[in-house]
């Protein structure tokens, strides 16, 4: 498959950053407002799982092709085209609100969503050194974890019932489109298309793949099921937008820590604490007596979920050349998506318990941070530098 690749020289951040802000906001409103809303629409809430695996099956499919797009239209016609088509599929739902219209719709929006994800990484990726792909790694994941929390909040003063929450949504995703339309400077210009041998996918750090992986295994379930969970729990709305907010946050405000630790810590064992980070806050959402303790448990949850994707994919590319940091990207979003697809079933039908969800998510990180642990040993006896991980 042809890959793009693209200068880093006039290659603006604004248009993406700001395009990915309000598309972050929509998204975080949207994946609650979802499995929410299932019964105002007359839909069980069997369904929640069902339509959080094809969503992600929409992005895996998504990531074999998107960079095709891209590399015939340019960036800021791909962005604004996917961004449309993500607004379409929410029309559909609220036209057509019925299980068969909304299966097929969330998986054309995993499509665009891949679609705004691959055409904003490697928008911002296209950097002339690591230090400065870090920082803009920082500010995608942080613009995107940023939105989503505030996403999250609007369940409370929107509600979760009828047709006007979604309106909402549609109106954030018509905003996204304003700065790829208004400002048409800025977007990486084309260069000759590469792709990723078998021979280099082959020297990819398998820690990376498997970072990757593991975060579309916890992600895609905190994102399909978590918001019908917290709601089990509590049986309030708004106490179900505060804990989402209080998740992403978390991942939000670790970023700036990854960043920073990322070049000065094996990315093995970085994932390996994060990891077992998320297995103390697991156990405080299954033992906590109080809810500060929980919401603090909830916000560790978080900081080590979304840590592992921005480790994983700096670890990919630590050896790629800039030419091809876009296949590279490609192939971890493939990763992250498989995962995703399979995550929401297997946490779902795991367990006949209440507390099904948390015991998935704490089996995955423990035996991930195990892992690690020992591919970071192994690296260190066998001489690899820190950073290789």
């Amino acid at each position: 498959m042809d890959i793009s690749a693209c200068k880093p020289h006039k290659n603006s951040t604004f248009v993406p950053v700001a395009g990915l802000s309000f598309f972050a906001i929509a998204s975080g409103f949207l994946m609650s407002l979802i499995p929410l809303s299932l019964a105002s629409f007359g839909m069980d809430s069997s369904l929640v799982a069902w339509l959080a695996s094809i969503f992600y099956l929409g992005i895996l499919v998504g990531t074999t092709c998107i960079q095709t797009i891209v590399a015939k239209i340019g960036h800021r016609i791909s962005l604004m085209l996917f961004l449309a088509m993500l607004t379409l599929t929410i029309v559909a739902m609220l036209a057509m609100p019925t299980a068969a219209v909304w299966l097929t719709a969330r998986f054309l929006a995993g499509f665009a969503v891949a679609g705004v994800f691959v055409v904003v990484e490697s928008w911002l990726l296209m950097a002339d050194s690591a230090k400065q792909r870090a920082k803009r790694l920082g500010l995608y994941m942080t613009s995107l974890y940023g939105g989503t929390a505030l996403g999250q909040l609007a369940i409370g003063p929107l509600g979760i019932n009828g047709v006007t929450p979604f309106l909402w949504v549609i109106a954030l995703l018509m905003l996204a489109i304003l700065p790829p339309l208004l400002i048409k400077k800025g977007q990486p210009e084309s260069l000759e298309h590469e792709k990723i041998s078998m021979r280099e996918v082959k020297k990819i750090s398998l820690p990376a793949v498997i970072g990757c992986l593991v975060s579309g295994l916890l992600l895609g379930p905190i994102y399909g099921l978590m918001p019908s969970y917290i709601n089990g729990q509590f049986a309030s709305t708004e106490r179900t937008a505060f804990l989402m907010a209080v998740i992403i946050l978390g991942g939000m405000l670790v970023q700036p820590l990854v960043s920073y630790l990322s070049t000065r810590v094996s990315k093995s064992l970085l994932m390996a604490l994060f990891c077992l980070l998320g297995t103390i806050g697991i156990v405080g959402i299954a033992d906590g007596t109080s809810i500060a303790i929980i919401t603090v448990s909830y916000f560790l949850l978080g900081a080590s979920c979304f840590a592992l994707y921005p480790i994983a994919i700096s670890l990919a590319c630590e050896t790629m050349v800039l030419e091809k940091i876009v296949a590279a990207t490609e192939l971890m979003l493939l990763s992250y998506s498989v995962g995703s697809v399979f995550g929401p079933v297997i946490a779902e039908h795991s367990s006949t318990s209440a507390h099904s969800l948390i015991t998935y998510l704490a089996v995955v990180l423990l035996t991930t941070s195990i892992y690690m642990l020992i591919k970071s040993l192994q690296n260190t006896r066998s001489g690899h530098t820190p950073a290789i991980g």
